[in-house]
């Protein structure tokens, strides 16, 4: 929960779940802060000045807030301007003025502005000059305008301009250490898979080589068979190593290519052409997998993202059946729906209800040796870029549903692909 809950609250360009849940989990906060604050500086503290209905106003507006996750997306972000300009920096700029610059408020107001500016940069700088211009214009309205000019008000913006930018360098520098981990390790990943591949061709070139010059060498008929089992297997292993390490390649290209959609596909056409290029371990696995096509549909993308997309659910639930040792994969194309969707069943070990929510975050794999944790992660960033949808719901031990909702109508101006 600890985990979940960190994550949760620094965690600066989270989508639309994670932050309506972020917003809910601090109108909580504020929803009993306001009121409990009230009566510590009012009866236990007295301060200089307090104010009861701009308090309940911030209560109001932290109430709304705990009905976050049915706001769209459009009015939660509507929503996290205004209460932030109001409870942030009009709320404690206001109290910090009218208490004189006392030095509770002082740090209250320093304290929001660091919560402030752990949202995005650009919200928090609007959120900012809004409230910070509001409360400026509600102390002049007071008739204490002329507090805002001294000493003990001025030598506090110092102290907040430094916050802010720190804050903000700070997100930058996590952002750009970020993308130079990904791009590291999708370097990492490409020479690894180039320097796999010219072995595997080697072994591959020499069994083809082993098998010609059986029917010369061999003495006894009954040990051809299982030489001939043996080489065969080896040459599927080399197989299904190439096709693992054009998938590797393909997902490390991906982390630094422009992911705007440019052609219009047919989602059937994509999945059967994943289904072809997959390296399944035998037919066994093979027969795990089945597609039920209600309705084919068309959607804007780039093919080879898309195959990056199928190929890493594709994999996932794969892996999922055989840690689990039962189960099977199934397929669903419904674009008979307002909102067409693919869905990726697997009825293997699910995934347990406190690690759900980390899922699709970077560079975390679960189990922990399960992988670099940039596939989920690169699944959700392209899909963002389609303006499309990709969710999770599980079970564990029991289920996993990967839902894949794309927008509609296709824009005009992506022409089919031949």
């Amino acid at each position: 929960m600890r985990q979940t809950l960190l994550h949760s609250l620094l965690h600066e360009r989270a989508p639309h779940e994670h932050l309506a849940t972020r917003v809910a989990m601090l109108a909580a906060v504020g929803t009993v802060a306001m009121p409990l604050y009230y009566l510590l500086w009012q009866f236990f503290f007295p301060q200089a000045y307090e104010n009861l209905t701009l308090r309940l106003t911030g209560v109001g507006i932290c109430v709304a807030g705990l009905f976050a996750r049915r706001f769209s997306a459009r009015w939660l972000s509507r929503y996290l301007l205004f209460a932030l300009s109001y409870i942030l920096p009009f709320f404690f700029t206001f109290m910090f003025v009218m208490n004189h610059a006392s030095s509770i408020w002082s740090e209250s107001l320093l304290i929001g502005l660091v919560v402030l500016f752990h949202f995005e940069t650009k919200l928090a700088c609007r959120a900012y000059l809004i409230g910070t211009g509001a409360a400026c214009l509600a102390v002049i309205v007071q008739g204490e305008g002329g507090f805002l000019l001294q000493r003990a008000v001025l030598q506090q913006l110092p102290v907040h301009w430094f916050t802010i930018a720190a804050l903000s360098v700070v997100k930058v520098g996590g952002k750009v250490l970020e993308q130079e981990r990904l791009a590291g390790l999708a370097a990492g990943l490409g020479s690894v898979a180039h320097e796999l591949r010219t072995p595997l061709t080697s072994v591959e070139a020499n069994v083809r080589g082993m098998r010609r010059l059986l029917p010369q060498l061999a003495g006894e008929a009954e040990a051809m068979s299982p030489l001939q089992e043996a080489l065969s297997r080896i040459q599927f292993e080399v197989r299904h190593m190439q096709h693992m390490i054009d998938l590797f390649l393909l997902s490390a290209s991906a982390v630094n290519r422009n992911l705007e959609p440019s052609q219009t596909l047919s989602m059937l056409n994509m999945v059967n052409s994943v289904l072809k290029r997959y390296p399944f371990t035998g037919n066994k696995q093979r027969a795990s997998v089945t597609v039920d096509v209600r309705a084919d549909f068309q959607f804007a993308g780039q093919d080879e993202l898309c195959v990056v997309i199928l190929l890493n659910l594709l994999r996932n639930a794969l892996k999922s059946i055989h840690r689990a040792g039962k189960g099977r994969v199934r397929i669903i194309i419904d674009g008979a729906r307002p909102v067409p969707r693919l869905l990726f069943i697997d009825t293997g070990c699910g995934i347990a209800r406190n690690r759900l929510p980390l899922i699709f975050e970077r560079f975390y794999s679960y189990p922990v040796h399960n992988g670099s944790g940039i596939g989920l992660a690169l699944c959700r960033q392209i899909a963002h870029a389609w303006q499309a949808r990709i969710r999770c719901v599980s079970r564990e031990h029991a289920y996993a549903i990967f839902i894949l909702e794309f927008p509609q109508p296709v824009p005009a101006r992506f022409q089919p692909t031949s």
